[in-house]
This record gives C-alpha cells, structure tokens and sequence, in this order.
C-alpha cells in the first residue's frame, strides 16, 4: 500500500499470511512461500530466515518439518507483522545504504 508515510505492507494480504497454518505437505509450504515473498522487501535478510523452509522444497530433500523449520516459519509471521514502512531517503540528512546482497 502507498500513502503520503510510503511503502507499507497490506493488513489484509498479511494477516492472511499469518493466520496460515503450518504447512503439512510441499504443496501447501510452496503456496505459503510464494504469499510470504510478495513481501520480501519488508523483511531484512529474507532469503537467510527462509533458507530452512526453502531447503524443503528442494527434490532430493524429505518432508522432514523439524524445530528449525518451525522457528523459521514463525520467526517470518512475525516479522511481517512488524515491517517497516518502506519512505525515500530525505536528502538534506546523511544517510547509509546497506544491501544482504
């Protein structure tokens, strides 16, 4: 959603995201990485808190949902409850730019 204090996420869209059960099966961990990457921009270090649940997707790997995935998983709702709102720089201050790229 954008207004006059920028970029922010939409209530709505996320809490659809948070009230998402924990995925039983690929299917339904695909479906909830694929809401949850919409807004990837929100939520610093988004490739790093998802690599476990990504490591499910992979072929070669077992549908084996251990603590670490569930951290991971919860760790995300909650980020995306507290993101940011994403505003321009304001020039006249000094600022820094950092990238997890």
């Amino acid at each position: 959603v954008v207004d006059r204090s920028g970029l922010h996420v939409d209530p709505s869209k996320v809490s659809a995201i948070v009230e998402y059960p924990r995925p039983s099966n690929l299917k339904q961990l695909r479906r909830f990485l694929g809401m949850a990457s919409w807004y990837r921009r929100f939520v610093s270090g988004f490739a790093t808190l998802t690599a476990p649940l990504t490591k499910l997707t992979k072929k070669s790997q077992k549908w084996i949902w251990e603590a670490e995935q569930d951290s991971a998983f919860t760790e995300l709702k909650e980020k995306l409850v507290t993101a940011p709102i994403l505003t321009c720089p304001d020039f006249s201050k000094p600022f820094v730019i950092r990238t997890d790229a």
